[in-house]
C-alpha cells in the first residue's frame, strides 16, 4: 500500500474512532452509580442472569440510551434516575448486539405512574362503529413518542417462582414493536436484509403462531401471553418478552421460535 492508500485508510477510520471516542465520553459523563444498577439487577433478574460481558456493554448502552432520549412524567409522575434506568436496561436488552440505532427514530417516552385509559373505535362487518375504552400498559407509535406506565413495569413474573403464568414485560413489549415498525410498519417481521429471509421469518412464525393460537383457544396454559393471539405483530412482541425474560422455558416449549429470535437478536440467552 502507497502513501496515497495509507491517508485514504486513516481517513476512512476516522468517523469510526471519532464516534467511538464521543459515546467513551458520554460514557463517562453519565456514569450510572454501582449502587443504582445494583438496583436495577435486583429488580428484574433475568438482567442479573446475563454473563458479566452482556451486563458491561448493557450497562454503557444504558448510559448512551439516557443520553439520546427524553423522558416526560404525567399528572405530576417524577421520572427519577431509578425509573429512568429501569426502562433503559431493559429496552437496551434487545438490542445488545444490534446497535442503538434501531432506536433511532424516537425521542419522547412518556411515563405514566399507572395505566392509561384510551378512547378507540373499531368498525364491524356491518359497517357500525363502536367506541370503546381500552386499558393500556405501554403503546409504540411510529416515529414516538413511546408511552409506558411504572405501575405495569413492576409486574414481571418469574417463570421459576411462578410455574404456569405467562410472561408479561411492557418495555420489551414495546420495544419490540420499535423494532417492528424499523421498516415503516408493525407485521410481526422485523426488517430483514432480503426478501428471501423475509420468507424465511414467515415460514418459522406464522405456523408458531397458528400453533399457538389453536392453543389459546383450547383453554391451555401458555408462557407466551395469551394476547399474542391477536395478530402476528402483537405475537412477535410477546416472543421476544418470553425470549429475553424466560430464555430456558421458551426454547422448550417453542424451540423453532426459540431459533428465530436468537439468529435475529444474535444472542442465545438461554446458554
Amino acid at each position: 500500500m502507497g502513501w496515497l492508500g495509507h491517508v485514504l485508510s486513516r481517513l476512512q477510520a476516522l468517523p469510526g474512532a471519532w464516534r467511538r471516542q464521543r459515546e467513551q465520553r458520554t460514557v463517562e459523563r453519565l456514569a450510572i452509580p454501582e449502587p443504582l444498577w445494583q438496583l436495577t439487577l435486583l429488580r428484574y433478574p433475568f438482567l442479573a442472569q446475563r454473563s458479566a460481558e452482556d451486563l458491561k456493554e448493557l450497562r454503557r448502552l444504558c448510559s448512551l440510551f439516557l443520553d439520546s432520549k427524553e423522558f416526560h412524567g404525567t399528572a405530576g409522575f417524577e421520572v427519577s434516575d431509578e425509573v429512568a434506568l429501569a426502562v433503559a436496561a431493559q429496552a437496551c436488552l434487545p438490542v445488545l448486539h444490534l446497535g442503538l440505532a434501531w432506536y433511532d427514530g424516537f425521542v419522547g417516552i412518556v411515563m405514566h405512574e399507572s395505566e392509561v385509559l384510551a378512547r378507540r373505535e373499531m368498525m364491524d362487518e356491518d359497517g357500525i362503529v363502536h367506541a370503546f375504552d381500552e386499558e393500556l400498559a405501554g403503546e409504540a407509535m411510529e416515529g414516538g413518542p413511546l408511552m409506558l406506565s411504572w405501575q405495569a413495569m413492576a409486574a414481571h413474573p418469574d417463570p421459576a417462582l411462578d410455574p404456569g403464568d405467562s410472561i408479561f414485560n411492557v418495555v420489551i413489549h414495546e420495544f419490540a414493536h420499535v423494532i417492528d415498525m424499523r421498516d415503516g410498519w408493525a407485521d410481526g417481521v422485523p426488517p430483514l436484509p432480503s426478501l428471501a429471509e423475509r420468507e424465511r421469518w414467515l415460514d418459522v412464525i406464522e405456523p408458531e403462531w397458528q400453533a399457538f393460537c389453536a392453543r389459546v383457544d383450547a383453554g391451555e396454559a401458555t408462557l407466551i401471553d395469551p394476547y399474542g393471539a391477536e395478530s402476528l405483530e402483537e405475537f412477535f412482541a410477546v416472543a421476544v418478552e418470553a425470549f429475553f425474560v424466560a430464555p430456558t422455558e421458551l426454547r422448550q416449549e417453542q424451540p423453532s421460535l426459540y431459533r428465530l429470535l436468537a439468529g435475529f437478536f444474535r444472542q442465545d440467552p438461554a446458554a
